[in-house]
């Protein structure tokens, strides 16, 4: 279904109950629009609609992006910061050096995560975190795993490792019907 804005039988209805769907003309700065082309931009970023004033005439552009909120990530002491995609794909770059994990492979890593934190709300635990790159890595690379699970979890040692081991190649056999 098209936003109200797009259909100039509501747009009246819509600016009257205060959704603020008027674009002020740049020109004239009148309120009277339509839209004459509608397309997606920025590979779907945003809506780029080309707009027409009926004040004036002239025509100019107007782009939709949707607002986003920002991720606060909760580190283990306490401290906020902002999320950084960035800082999580030179992590697991770091836990993936030197194996067959192409960028993209971990990048989309990266987005499978920040989109699964976003879900949680906005604020985000450093643990969560780490689980969740943990749960991906599981699957990838077994390597790779046990790199970044010995930074996350702090190893202190070789009995770490074996025990991590342990629980990366454990499987629990389906439990027999009676």
């Amino acid at each position: 279904m098209s936003a109200p804005a797009e259909r100039p039988d509501c747009r009246a209805t819509a600016r009257a109950e205060g959704y603020g769907w008027a674009v002020r003309c740049p020109v004239c700065a009148s309120v009277d629009d339509k839209v004459v082309d509608s397309r997606l931009a920025e590979d779907g970023g945003a809506i780029r609609r080309r707009r027409e004033c009926l004040a004036c005439g002239r025509r100019f552009t107007t782009y939709e992006r949707l607002d986003d909120v920002p991720l606060i990530v909760v580190k283990r002491s306490g401290h906020r910061e902002p999320w950084d995609r960035a800082k999580l794909v030179a992590g697991v770059q770091a836990a993936a050096k030197n194996r067959s994990l192409a960028d993209a492979v971990l990048e989309d890593l990266a987005v499978q995560v920040e989109e699964e934190a976003r879900l949680g709300g906005p604020e985000v635990s450093s643990e969560q975190v780490g689980l969740a790159v943990l749960e991906r890595l599981r699957g990838l690379d077994d390597v790779a795993y046990l790199r970044f699970a010995s930074v996350y979890k702090g190893f202190d040692g070789a009995d770490d490792f074996t025990r991590e081991v342990g629980l990366l190649t454990k499987e629990t056999a389906p439990k027999a019907r009676p």
